[in-house]
């Protein structure tokens, strides 16, 4: 089993963070281990993530078969991975999220497994095991029993690699967000497995002595409350009995807040961080890209109230919508400033394959052509987005972007909303300490600052100010803090990185701009004069 590469780095990447912590990358590859947990029992698995260590031509001699797939940022080394086993003699079968939403692209594959392996992964072994060698096999949509899913193999990982491992506990949202491709992979029925089933999990990975973050990688966390209410009690408790040994994350929707009984919940059970999707702060936006349940609430003081469950909020923004107002960029800083949010994910709309606003603007005829083909290397949808014509001038939405994140990630700002946070965040339901063995123990307080401010000299005064702020105001404040400088070590440099891209896109329309000859003028001159 290969994972490849993700080819550019992004917001998500945070490779100066995981440096500072001794990892190689923030996350593990669920879904191939949890794939690799449905093969037949007789079969030898190896995993190799190509984002950890090097594939040696003796990895793919001792294969029979080689199983590789992705998301969309890892479509390059994925096609790669695929020419360099055929070229090896060995068979590929490819799968996961973008294999089944822009399948001709993987036509090279000698074998496609497409929508969720639950539903079709038997299938596959029957026909390999019968002795083909190609084929096309596609699940039933959102009709996978994941009741059913077996425990991943979490002993083909090396857990020294990642900051954080994940489990799943539910697939699909009840939302409707246009840009989204989670309703189109999984369905708005929010499908979960059974508390049985998550504790076996829980117990395998405690068992094998993992400590630390664990995040619930759901879509939506909350999609199904009635599930929920009665598996967060039993968390809880099966943490308090465990010794608190996991800190937890997950992706919620932002009516979260409206609900005080899940918060109260999921602090019990020792959440510490939720990432929302916020996409914009003007509601005539929200309406047209489908994303309603923003509208009916006050945004920011609905992050404040997840912050006073105990569990800090990173968010996820877009720049780029057609409903955009000349104002948009004052307007999300002011939003993100108020919010008082640190981790702040700001990118270009990106046009994914298969969705309803892909759909919409093929309609329309303003889809670029190959918007399905990921940039090989170096480009995410910060640097590379908005893949089709847009309604405001493309200049103006660079601009506005690019004024983004020149304020939200300066050191100044970023060390402020660190600073705001620390005073809203109410930990007092969490585990004040992280459990003995958490990867994130191994670099102090201190010397995590002092290598932050040490790369980063222009936020040496900002940082440590903030961080002194925390450290007097109470102690479990200021781990969370750090997280929060640690974090920066990525966001800074990567913010201007990407406005040096911007910078560069600029300046390829200014090159574009047609600047009339002499003898243009004369013409144009003359016609008006007749």
């Amino acid at each position: 089993m290969l994972y490849p590469l993700f080819t550019a780095e992004s917001f998500w990447s945070f490779g100066e963070s995981c440096k500072l912590m001794g990892v190689r990358r923030p996350a593990a590859p669920l879904g191939l281990i949890t794939v690799a947990a449905m093969l037949p029992k007789d079969w030898t698995v190896r995993l190799i993530d190509c984002n950890t260590q090097p594939l040696g031509d003796e990895d793919l001699t001792w294969a029979d078969v080689v199983f590789t797939g992705g998301m969309l940022p890892q479509q390059a080394d994925t096609l790669r991975l695929i020419e360099l086993s055929r070229a090896a003699g060995k068979p590929v079968v490819v799968g996961g999220p973008d294999p089944t939403s822009s399948p001709h692209i993987y036509e090279k594959a000698d074998f496609r497994v497409l929508g969720e392996a639950e539903g079709i992964i038997d299938e596959f072994i029957a026909a390999w095991e019968g002795g083909a060698r190609s084929g096309v096999f596609t699940a039933p949509k959102f009709q996978a029993d994941v009741t059913m899913t077996p425990v991943p193999r979490f002993d083909l990982l090396k857990f020294e690699d990642y900051l954080y491992l994940g489990v799943q506990y539910s697939r699909g949202c009840p939302f409707t967000c246009e840009f989204c491709d989670i309703i189109e992979l999984y369905g708005r029925v929010p499908r979960t497995k059974t508390v049985e089933q998550m504790f076996v999990e829980l117990e395998t990975l405690y068992r094998m002595g993992y400590r630390g973050h664990l995040d619930f990688v759901d879509d939506n966390f909350i999609g199904n409350k009635k599930s929920l209410r009665q598996f967060l009690p039993q968390l809880a408790e099966w943490q308090r009995a465990h010794g608190y040994p996991f800190e937890l994350s997950t992706e919620a929707s932002v009516n979260l807040a409206d609900d005080p009984e899940l918060l109260e919940l999921m602090g019990a059970a020792n959440f510490f961080g939720i990432f929302v999707g916020i996409e914009s702060p003007d509601p005539a936006t929200l309406v047209a890209m489908r994303k309603k349940q923003n509208t009916r609430r006050n945004i920011a003081e609905s992050i404040h109230k997840i912050y006073a469950a105990g569990m800090l909020v990173t968010a996820g923004f877009i720049v780029g919508f057609d409903t955009e107002k000349v104002s948009m960029a004052e307007a999300m800083i002011d939003f993100i400033e108020e919010a008082a949010i640190p981790v702040a994910m700001v990118g270009l709309l990106y046009a994914l394959p298969n969705t309803q606003l892909t759909r919409r603007l093929e309609r329309e005829g303003r889809l670029h052509p190959g918007h399905d083909l990921a940039p090989t290397i170096g480009a995410d949808q910060c640097t590379d987005g908005i893949n089709f014509d847009t309604v405001r001038p493309l200049r103006d939405i660079l601009t506005d972007y690019k004024r983004v994140l020149e304020h939200i990630y300066s050191p100044a700002a970023y060390a402020g909303r660190v600073d705001r946070l620390m005073t809203l965040l109410d930990r007092s339901r969490q585990r004040s300490e992280l459990a003995e063995g958490d990867i994130r123990s191994r670099v102090g307080a201190m010397e995590t600052v002092h290598r932050v401010v040490t790369a980063l000299p222009e936020a040496r005064g900002p940082l440590w100010q903030t961080f002194m702020n925390c450290a007097k105001r109470d102690t479990s404040s200021a781990r969370i803090a750090v997280q929060m400088i640690a974090a920066y070590a990525h966001l800074g440099p990567f913010s201007r990185k990407v406005i040096e891209a911007i910078d560069g896109r600029l300046a390829a329309l200014d090159d574009e701009t047609v600047i009339p000859t002499a003898a243009t003028l004369d013409t144009t001159a003359a016609r008006h004069l007749a």
